[in-house]
């Protein structure tokens, strides 16, 4: 089992996302999140195939699911489950993703 954490930002509302093998190459998806919206697309996808990972966006049903069930087109939570995905199915490793702002209201951020 493949088990992630997503910390979305402004919103605060975290989601936990767990990728199980069901055999072959079919996948269960479970998403525990305090967000209504991220429950919705849980329930959307409670099963991927490993082919869904390499979907584009407008033919993967983990994005097409995120297209009506949120409202936040830049949540990052659609990226995390397919991330999820590829570990559990063996084609990539878990290394962790992170995104940072470099400025803020014109002045370049610097590390600690």
């Amino acid at each position: 089992m493949t088990r992630l954490e997503i910390d979305p930002g402004a919103c605060g509302l975290p989601t936990r996302v767990s990728i199980s093998s069901k055999g072959g190459r079919l996948y269960r998806v479970e998403v525990e999140s305090e967000c209504e919206m991220i429950r919705k697309l849980g329930s959307e996808i409670s099963e991927l195939t490993m082919m869904d990972a390499f979907k584009r966006v407008l033919e993967n049903p983990v994005y097409r699911a995120g297209g009506t069930c949120l409202k936040h087109v830049s949540c990052p939570v659609p990226a995390g489950i397919l991330k999820a995905l590829e570990v559990e199915a063996g084609l990539a490793v878990p290394k962790d993703v992170s995104m940072r702002f470099l400025e803020r209201d014109g002045q370049e951020e610097r590390d600690p």
